[in-house]
């Protein structure tokens, strides 16, 4: 800590002398160095912020030009020794130092000013020497860090631990994109107004440390304490620096997701491996991150089917962000808010909060949002091989990022049903699909397909529709010959003896109620395992 007047006159060496105060000015300024000398005129030996030791001869002399002449120059104050030159000082003195504003100190017991001084200067080079350490502690840190390519939110924890302060991340439009570990809820409760109330200030009595993160006309971020610091300086250096490496973060990932995207992915993968779990927590991160309170949160999952590629990485990569930007961009342009996040390949996961949402969600405004979803994203995909996923609605952002896994779920079972497909899919919407889909590298699932159907794989596709595509509209009408007959544009005796050839082909009776069961759970199996033949 820097040392100030008071804190020298309190030291047990200067209190020894019985110390008498005729001149209080610059009491609490900080002093740099001690300088004892008896020298009449010091002011070209002086550099500023120094305490004069003297015995006094040439301030008894002359005190307002020996006076005058120090605080010129930058001295704090002067200690004076009676008894040794002199016995007593002018009347006039402590008013004279007051004129001058400099700080006066008679000592009316004699001291050792070479132990006044010892004592002065090692409290000033350790403290030098422990900001020396200090300055060295933050660089190397933070060059780790940036040799390691580290996360932002490692770099805000970073600085965090430094200061033992909290640390937030926010973009400038006042939106948190990453917070430091421990920081309560409270702190970032109603985050965007308070931080937009004035640069740097929380209010009229605190002051924020505040430092801007990227290059100075391209400036894209703060970095904040949301609290006054205890060290100023330091609290200074550690942003500084730290800004320093979210920049160069910045750099190496303008390629990749947003800043915004990586803070969201950020808190939906804390929660999901269980480093965040308070419900107020994870309320008030998603709250800053821009996801509004609802009274219902939505999971949802926006999955794209994609076929075989050649493996590029990095156009991969780019491809998934276009994917991202366009779920995010179409939800918030219809005035809803979400957390997004990339999950895989050609998937999106997102927690949605509708607006005006009060209540369970309806099908009305997700029916729109879903359609509105899947177009953009197939105009950015070039193909209409989408679904949109929703899990079970929660009433805590928690809860809503654990569903996530079920409508991924959800997700990738939709994408094997055909037909024209739906807005979203449920769970409900994919029921005996979705187990399957879901065991689907169980290979006695294929063994009991292979088994059921054996008969018809080995002699399907002589004729057109073929036994398997007569068979599957069967199953699928409940047995409903004319129905399927229609459908097929066959005659009904035509279709009754094709079924008459199936079910001897089978040997079993394909009327059975257990039968009809066990041959459509067969071609299920068939349909999600990718079988390609015809319909």
């Amino acid at each position: 800590m820097p040392l100030t007047l008071a804190e020298v006159v309190a030291l047990p060496v200067m209190t020894a002398g019985a110390p008498e105060v005729l001149s209080a000015r610059h009491w609490n300024e900080t002093i740099r160095w001690v300088h004892s000398s008896d020298l009449a005129d010091l002011s070209t030996l002086l550099q500023g912020g120094e305490l004069v030791l003297t015995t006094g001869a040439a301030l008894a002399r002359s005190p307002r030009k020996y006076l005058r002449r120090l605080a010129a120059a930058g001295a704090v104050g002067v200690v004076v020794e009676l008894g040794s030159i002199i016995d007593e000082l002018p009347g006039e003195v402590g008013i004279v130092a007051e004129e001058a504003d400099i700080a006066l100190v008679v000592l009316h017991r004699r001291i050792r000013f070479v132990e006044l001084t010892e004592a002065v200067h090692r409290i000033l080079v350790a403290d030098q020497y422990e900001e020396v350490e200090f300055d060295r502690t933050v660089h190397r840190t933070f060059t780790e860090l940036s040799m390691r390519r580290a996360s932002m939110s490692t770099i805000v924890d970073a600085a965090a631990r430094i200061l033992e302060e909290p640390v937030v991340l926010e973009d400038l439009s006042h939106q948190a994109l990453a917070v430091s570990s421990g920081v309560p809820a409270d702190l970032l409760a109603d985050w965007e107004r308070r931080s937009r109330r004035s640069p740097g200030r929380s209010g009229d009595s605190e002051p924020w440390a505040v430092t801007g993160v990227g290059p100075r006309s391209q400036l894209w971020g703060r970095l904040v304490i949301p609290c006054a610091p205890s060290d100023t300086i330091r609290a200074t250096t550690t942003l500084e620096r730290a800004a320093a490496a979210l920049a160069m973060h910045r750099m190496i990932e303008q390629d990749r997701t947003s800043v915004q995207h990586q803070a969201q992915s950020g808190l939906i993968d804390d929660v999901l491996r269980g480093r965040l779990s308070d419900d107020r927590d994870v309320a008030a991160r998603a709250a800053a991150l821009g996801l509004r309170s609802a009274a219902h949160y939505l999971p949802v999952n926006v999955r794209v089917a994609r076929g075989p590629e050649m493996f590029d990485p990095v156009a991969g990569h780019r491809r998934n962000v276009a994917l991202l930007d366009a779920v995010a961009h179409t939800v918030n342009a219809s005035g809803h808010s979400g957390l997004f996040a990339l999950r895989g390949d050609g998937e999106v996961g997102v927690v949605l909060a509708l607006k005006n949402s009060r209540s369970v969600p309806g099908d009305k405004p997700l029916e729109a949002l879903s359609i509105r979803i899947r177009a953009e994203v197939e105009r950015v995909e070039g193909t209409d091989a989408s679904v949109v996923a929703l899990g079970p609605s929660a009433e805590h952002v928690t809860d809503a990022i654990s569903g996530l896994a079920e409508a991924a779920d959800i997700a990738e079972v939709a994408l094997t049903m055909r037909g024209a497909g739906k807005p979203f899919y449920r769970a409900s919407d994919v029921r005996l699909r979705g187990l399957i889909a879901l065991l689907r590298d169980d290979r006695r699932l294929q063994r009991f397909a292979e088994s059921e159907l054996k008969a018809l794989l080995s002699t399907d596709g002589s004729a057109s529709p073929t036994n398997l595509t007569v068979l599957r509209e069967y199953l699928r009408l409940a047995g409903n010959k004319a129905a399927v007959a229609e459908r097929l544009h066959m005659s009904r005796p035509a279709l009754y003896k094709r079924l008459r050839t199936i079910r001897d082909a089978l040997g079993v009776d394909i009327d059975d109620g257990e039968s009809m069961t066990s041959l459509h759970v067969a071609l299920m199996i068939m349909e999600n395992s990718g079988d390609q033949r015809p319909n």
